[in-house]
């Protein structure tokens, strides 16, 4: 009996630019699913553990802020020396150490793993006070704090996306005859990044982080209405085109309406409800009330 090799596997492309070994990881389907996960976790591997590090972290310190808010189990909050330590602290100490461990660990192994993991912990702790930072205030438990958990989902939206095989503005969508010329390259690269920019200087962030990813979300943001506080919106709907300011009222008004409560409630099921009174205050929580480091807040 005469025995033939099995045929060439397709070329990954750019998603994922090195081949697989013979036999293994199974054919992906057809469309998307959870096989490009699975390509991803052998492709990619730092960056599925950086961001499984982040995702758990993020649970972990929400989960433990709670308690302590909650006043149950064993936790309590940091201190020393009678200052309140956030966990944003040791946060940005280990995002420090993972990312420069990262560089010099280079791509395989397990010692760019062991970087990788200590990176998304460190990133996950930081991002979950991303609110303290961006106001220097501490509105943990306030409606300010939600700002954290926005920004939580959105990173793990835009990671995940990556791990799903996307690739930054629409590179993974061109042809091979598209790849070889430099110029077309170029102006889908250049087209994909200015409607990003458009959606985000129209106040829509969301739109403009997925839409790096997958570039037909960035042009819907691009040709659509801006938020009446963008500013897109201040420079360019007024005097002829004010009409367009009152239309992007009421259509943010709308939108609002309908998806606000929507938002409130997923922050509120991942991060904790604010607290009325943190919020009433502006989020500046003193030292031992609900939103102070002494009785409110989390490590």
């Amino acid at each position: 009996m005469e025995w033939f090799p099995p045929p060439a596997r397709p070329s990954p492309g750019l998603s994922f630019p090195q081949g697989f070994p013979p036999g293994f990881p199974p054919d992906p389907p057809d469309g998307p699913g959870g096989a490009q996960l699975a390509v991803a976790a052998t492709d990619r591997p730092a960056l599925l553990w950086a961001f499984a590090a982040f995702l758990l972290a993020f649970a972990g310190a929400r989960l433990v802020t709670r308690m302590i808010r909650a006043g149950r189990g064993p936790f309590r909050n940091v201190s020393g020396g009678g200052l309140h330590i956030h966990h944003a602290v040791p946060g940005v100490v280990l995002m420090t150490i993972g990312g420069f461990g990262a560089v010099a660990a280079g791509d395989d192994g397990w010692p760019a793993i062991v970087c990788a993991v200590v990176f998304g912990v460190g990133a996950g702790l930081v991002l979950d006070e991303f609110a303290l930072i961006l106001h220097l205030a501490d509105v943990y438990w306030s409606d300010e704090g939600r700002r954290s958990v926005e920004v939580v989902a959105l990173t793990a939206a835009a990671v995940g996306l990556i791990l799903a095989g996307y690739l930054p503005l629409g590179v993974e969508n061109l042809t091979e005859e598209q790849l070889r010329n430099g110029w077309a390259v170029t102006g889908t690269v250049l087209f994909h990044f200015v409607c990003a920019l458009v959606a985000l200087v129209k106040g829509k962030p969301w739109m403009a982080v997925v839409g790096v990813l997958v570039p037909f979300v960035a042009l819907v943001g691009a040709v659509r209405l801006a938020r009446p506080t963008s500013p897109w919106a201040r420079r360019y709907y007024r005097g002829r085109r004010a009409r367009a300011m009152t239309r992007a009222r009421r259509r943010a008004e709308r939108h609002d309406r309908r998806w606000d409560p929507v938002g409130r409630r997923i922050s509120d099921l991942l991060g904790g409800a604010p607290d009325p009174e943190a919020s009433a205050r502006g989020g500046a929580g003193a030292p031992g009330g609900p939103a102070g480091g002494a009785s409110g807040r989390g490590t």
